[in-house]
């Protein structure tokens, strides 16, 4: 099957079960949606179905850009086991965050959110500051890389821990939800940017699906055939690392989405970066849906943090990439 036929085709199938989940979600929940009512007078008269519907398109987004992101970062790393937060992404978003919230800021407003801004901003920097620690003249290793953001990132996370520790009681639950996920709009500005973020890292992304295919095959092949190796890994870090960072902004820590998509979609329809991106993007935004509709019906009326169930459902998956012998991945 042609790659151009193989991509329509699994959109598709994808867009059509997208579909069959977001309806699911729309309808699922502790509070019952009058669906013939919202056809008929509208969405705006029923407050919930709005804000549930706001949650639906974040959920969407996020799960496109976390699988896009792990795509990326598998890729130029060449490591099955690579995600959006294995180098630090994550942990410095978090901190940023967390800090935010310990000192009393993160309800602070200039005409936007200030939490998400600071989120954003310490997430950036931390990528900034892996990228500058694995840097060998003009040049930047993937083992270096991956360790430098191993090591960033679980200073951040111990810096964590200790604000969490001195942090005061009415602060904790704040902080602990965030920390875990959440897919909850506070405003809808945030979805927008978000949304144009993800968008344009997608699309980006493919005009450099060739490249990233040839990175695959390891640096050196790819510099006898014309890829410029460090220009083509700056762009695709600069990409997956603005996805990751934007989706922690906005919900939190929300782990192994990047890690549990990229692989099962490229069990399926194979390694080929032009069909694997668009179809992750798709998997993702299926796979977290469906996660939410678990989080809001498990314990209905109380809702789980989105990270508890993917966590829930990616660490198996993880060890079992770490025990299957046979290789997986290129």
């Amino acid at each position: 099957m042609k790659i151009k036929n193989k991509i329509i085709l699994s959109s598709i199938v994808l867009i059509l079960v997208l579909l069959i989940v977001v309806f699911i979600s729309f309808i699922a929940g502790p509070v019952d949606i009058p669906f013939n009512k919202i056809i008929s007078e509208g969405i705006d008269s029923f407050p919930i179905a709005r804000l549930r519907l706001y949650r639906i398109l974040l959920a969407i987004i996020v799960g496109m850009s976390l699988s896009v992101s792990g795509v990326i970062f598998q890729g130029i790393l060449r490591n099955p086991l690579a995600e959006p937060y294995l180098l630090g992404v994550s942990s410095g978003a978090g901190f940023a965050a967390v800090l935010s919230l310990t000192l009393g800021l993160g309800g602070l407003t200039f005409g936007f959110e200030l939490l998400p801004v600071v989120a954003f901003v310490g997430g950036f920097l931390t990528v900034v500051l892996v990228y500058n620690l694995a840097r060998v003249g003009e040049k930047v290793p993937v083992q270096t890389l991956l360790l430098a953001g191993v090591v960033v990132g679980a200073v951040f996370s111990s810096l964590i821990m200790f604000l969490v520790s001195v942090s005061r009681m009415n602060q904790l639950h704040s902080i602990i939800w965030w920390l875990l996920g959440s897919l909850e709009v506070v405003d809808k500005n945030q979805l927008i940017a978000v949304s144009i973020i993800t968008i344009s890292g997608i699309v980006f992304s493919m005009l450099y699906t060739r490249e990233l295919n040839i990175l695959t095959l390891g640096d050196e092949p790819a510099l006898n055939l014309g890829v410029n190796v460090n220009k083509i890994k700056k762009i695709f870090f600069l990409i997956g690392s603005l996805l990751a960072a934007s989706v922690v902004a906005v919900c939190g820590i929300i782990g192994f989405v990047g890690l549990i998509i990229p692989h099962i979609m490229r069990l399926i329809v194979g390694p080929d970066h032009r069909i694997l991106i668009p179809v992750s993007a798709l998997s993702g935004a299926v796979f977290l849906v469906a996660c939410d509709i678990l989080a809001r019906n498990l314990l209905a009326p109380a809702e789980l943090p989105i990270g508890v169930i993917t966590a829930f459902l990616g660490g198996p998956f993880f060890i079992f990439l770490l025990r299957k012998k046979r290789r997986i991945f290129f």
